[in-house]
């Protein structure tokens, strides 16, 4: 992967052959020495579901890295943000052309085409899941050198 998203974390969890990795995601400014003065820095804990087929090879509390493509980044962004925009705006457009500018129905119009398409996206999770995949790289003890050993 040419262009890789990596985060530290710690394994919270195993169930089956999914791994939970909890990430902390900070704004640029986290490490900034005023941050506690300033309302601007923000950090949050996220999960991430790693599926792995060896489990066997973590621990609850391991440190780990979580590893995505940045191309995955941008697709989420689109799922989430822009195409329900644009289905948003076009659906305000002809609700409002076919009902002479009644602002209401274009209002109820956007909703509905809202959940519509989220409603879609959420029948397609299992898809989405497979295409939206992580891997881990754990630093594993050899002879006294710290090494990352990429587990696909």
């Amino acid at each position: 992967m040419a262009d890789v998203i990596k985060h530290d974390g710690i394994v919270d969890s195993i169930e089956g052959d999914c791994i939970h990795v909890r990430i902390v995601q900070a704004s640029a400014c986290a490490a900034c020495g005023a941050k506690s003065l300033c309302s601007a820095a923000e950090s949050k804990e996220k999960i991430v579901e790693v599926y792995d087929a060896d489990v066997n090879a973590y621990q609850v509390g391991q440190r780990v890295m979580v590893e995505g493509a940045a191309s995955m980044g941008m697709k989420a962004v689109r799922l989430a943000f822009l195409y329900p925009l644009v289905l948003m705006v076009a659906a305000v457009a002809v609700a409002m052309g076919l009902t002479d500018g009644n602002e209401a129905m274009g209002a109820v119009a956007a909703l509905l085409t809202l959940a519509a398409y989220f409603a879609v996206l959420f029948a397609c999770k299992k898809r989405l899941m497979s295409e939206f995949r992580f891997t881990i790289s754990a630093g594993v003890q050899k002879s006294g050198v710290q090494e990352l050993q990429t587990i696909v």
